[in-house]
């Protein structure tokens, strides 16, 4: 083969060359590029409704009020099928004690509502029945079950009546047997003002 034939053969090739580097360049490219899934909306973190002024009521088996819900707006994701409140009310119902009212800035109620959270100047009032005393009790977290008169936290609490201020980190609190655990760091001032 003589060298001017071979020089006459990469003529003839060398137009093509771009076009086979345009290929070859778009065929890596494809293999580096992953397509886009179409959005079936299930991803997106948006609220599909919003309610004002919500107050609803939950009976027990014997058709009387167990606890009350009242907030200024609740509104629902879907995606992660959580309901968020504003200013939330819950009053709970007990027999033969009067009712416990637990008011936050914001709660969330999960997706079955047997469990909610608040959230943001957790505020309960549990008033006494005589002799006595009702109690006040703050925190900045509170899980409520209302459904078994339950809540607890791991949080900083103030809890304080007539006589006595008492300062601890976490608490459980049964409604229903009207007791109070405090869990560690407790700190308590008793004062006798009568």
């Amino acid at each position: 083969m003589s060298h001017f034939s071979f020089v006459n053969r990469l003529r003839a090739w060398l137009p093509l060359l771009p076009i086979l580097a345009l290929l070859l360049g778009s065929y890596w490219l494809n293999l580096q590029v992953k397509p886009i899934e179409p959005s079936t909306g299930a991803q997106r973190h948006d609220v599909d409704f919003v309610v004002y002024g919500l107050n609803s009521t939950a009976l027990n088996t014997e058709g009387q009020p167990r606890f009350t819900l009242i907030t200024e707006k609740m509104w629902h994701y879907p995606d992660d099928d959580t309901t968020h409140m504003q200013n939330p009310l819950l009053t709970s119902f007990f027999k033969d004690q009067p009712p416990t009212r637990i008011n936050a800035q914001s709660g969330m109620l999960s997706s079955k509502g047997e469990e909610i959270q608040l959230h943001e100047d957790v505020n309960i009032f549990r008033p006494g029945k005589p002799p006595a005393q009702a109690q006040h009790f703050n925190t900045e977290y509170l899980r409520v079950l209302p459904d078994d008169g339950w809540a607890d936290t791991n949080f900083p609490v103030l809890m304080f009546d007539r006589y006595n201020t008492i300062n601890a980190v976490g608490m459980e609190l049964n409604n229903e047997a009207r007791t109070v655990k405090l869990l560690k760091q407790v700190r308590s001032v008793h004062e006798n003002t009568d």
